[in-house]
């Protein structure tokens, strides 16, 4: 389903949360938890009530400004409670006369003695009005400030309250292997979205298209401009974006622009969906999408997935896999990877021996023991475990999965230890894989170019050049043609 066609005849009308996704880390349109004014509500699905942790800003510990928008017709029926009246405090001078008029410049004294209850009802009634209370106003930008500019291992906190967020922001000087990742599309600022939809309609309107404009505008632009964009073209000319594009382009081209203007969250499910729908099953797709992402971004490509399918994600994926493999996928999709940055070596030495007992040291696998620490430990941890294993064993995990394991299980499994040591350069390995040899697999190379732009295309692109000894644009250059080839290095920041 189109997602711009939603409510329309023959199509369900989906509920969906303004521009709720993934964390900051991840591209914008996935990880602003406060919505733009006059973004479409679309692509962001509805919380459910059942993962507490889906949303950042639910946990943070400081009431929302908007959670208390009628004060004063919720308390005023209570004149014996003992609360003063938000019009002047005119209880202040004659219970604590020591203290000036103006607030509680110095606090003396604690103010739940004051009112026992203010604890329980009133816990920030009035953070901005009082000068003692700065931390309560200097504590509202970390909802959508606080992981700015870190990269994909940092993007685990905004599924874990804000306190865990706090403790690991202060000591991330000895967190390691945490440098701020590359993104190669950043939203452009000033961002004026009807002056970018004149333009492309400019560029569609009569004969020929104008398809320099086109990728132009939408390879500089994150994820959520464009959907500001298509939002603004189809108030200013009733015309869908996506409709128009789809009638001037074509080919590979035409799926790229489609790619780009999709919400990132249906993106995924869409590609997720198509991996398992039909004869046989795409598992390379299942391995790269649920074992890179973090316990938030399940959730929310779960919750995308429902919306647009009618059915549940991990259904799917159980009714398309078997044996250890089905396994793997099942506890992947519920999501519930630790994400805690603390790393207990002692925990790791005991998780490393557990591998090594349940593989190398007995007749068989016990393969549940690999899936238990590969599917519920942190990145971090794992990191340390797989150090534990070679100080153990002398020889890597890595050889280790390779010789007790075959096919998909292997293929998933080593996916996982290779995005807790290098996921940039895991997905250089994929973009490799996707272009060489004879012809291009188009699919892969579009998934990757739109969903990481935003994230640590840059770092891939870095990892491709020094493991392969030659460019990513030359490889781009060398396999793909036309207008498809210009749009891929704008994404690189290179058209």
């Amino acid at each position: 389903m189109n997602p711009y066609q939603q409510g329309q005849s023959g199509y369900p009308q989906q509920q969906y949360m303004h521009n709720i996704g993934f964390g900051n880390s991840a591209p914008q349109s996935f990880g602003n938890p406060m919505p733009m004014p006059g973004l479409p509500t679309m692509g962001y699905p509805q919380a459910q009530p059942g993962y507490p942790g889906a949303y950042p800003q639910a946990s943070s510990g400081y009431p929302q400004p908007s959670g208390y928008p009628q004060p004063k017709s919720e308390y005023p029926a209570q004149p014996n409670s003992g609360y003063p009246q938000p019009s002047g405090y005119p209880q202040v001078k004659s219970e604590y006369p020591a203290q000036p008029s103006s607030g509680y410049p110095s606090q003396p004294y604690p103010t739940n003695q004051a009112h026992p209850n203010s604890a329980q009802s009133y816990p920030s009634q009035y953070p901005s009005a009082q000068p003692g209370y700065p931390q309560a106003s200097a504590g509202y930008p970390q909802a959508n400030q606080g992981y700015g500019q870190q990269n994909q291992y940092q993007g685990y906190p905004p599924s874990q309250p804000n306190v865990q967020s706090q403790v690991y922001r202060g000591s991330s000087a000895s967190v390691p292997s945490t440098p701020k990742s590359k993104p190669t599309v950043v939203p452009v600022n000033p961002f004026d979205p009807r002056e970018d939809a004149a333009v492309l309609r400019k560029a569609m309107k009569g004969f020929g298209t104008d398809e320099k404009a086109i990728i132009q505008v939408l390879t500089r632009r994150s994820n959520e401009q464009r959907l500001r964009i298509a939002f603004e073209f189809k108030t200013l000319y009733g015309k869908d974006l996506v409709s128009d594009l789809k009638s001037e382009t074509s080919g590979k081209f035409e799926d790229l622009l489609v790619a780009l203007m999709t919400p990132l969250p249906q993106f995924y499910a869409k590609e997720l969906h198509d991996a398992t729908a039909g004869i046989g099953t795409d598992e390379d797709v299942l391995i790269e999408v649920m074992c890179t992402m973090s316990n938030h971004e399940i959730q929310v490509i779960k919750q995308a997935y429902t919306a647009m399918y009618g059915t549940f994600l991990e259904d799917d994926l159980r009714g398309d896999t078997s044996g250890n493999f089905k396994r793997l996928m099942t506890s992947l999709v519920v999501g519930n990877r630790a994400e805690d940055y603390h790393v207990d070596q002692e925990k790791a030495r005991e998780d490393a021996r557990s591998l090594l007992q349940a593989g190398e040291l007995r007749l068989g696998t016990d393969e549940s023991v690999f899936n238990a620490v590969l599917c519920s430990r942190s990145f971090p941890q794992l990191a340390a475990i797989f150090q534990e294993y070679h100080y153990l064993t002398g020889h890597d995990i890595d050889d280790a999965i390779k010789a007790e394991f075959s096919g998909d299980i292997e293929k998933a499994m080593r996916a996982i230890v290779k995005v807790v040591r290098n996921k940039p350069l895991f997905f250089a390995e994929r973009l490799h894989k996707s272009m060489k040899g004879l012809g291009t697999n188009d699919r892969q190379l579009i998934r990757i170019m739109v969903t990481r732009c935003e994230v640590d295309l840059g770092d891939i692109s870095d990892m491709f050049q020094s493991k392969y000894g030659e460019s990513l644009q030359s490889w781009i250059e060398g396999d793909c043609s036309g207008h498809y080839k210009k749009c891929l290095l704008g994404l690189l920041g290179l058209y």
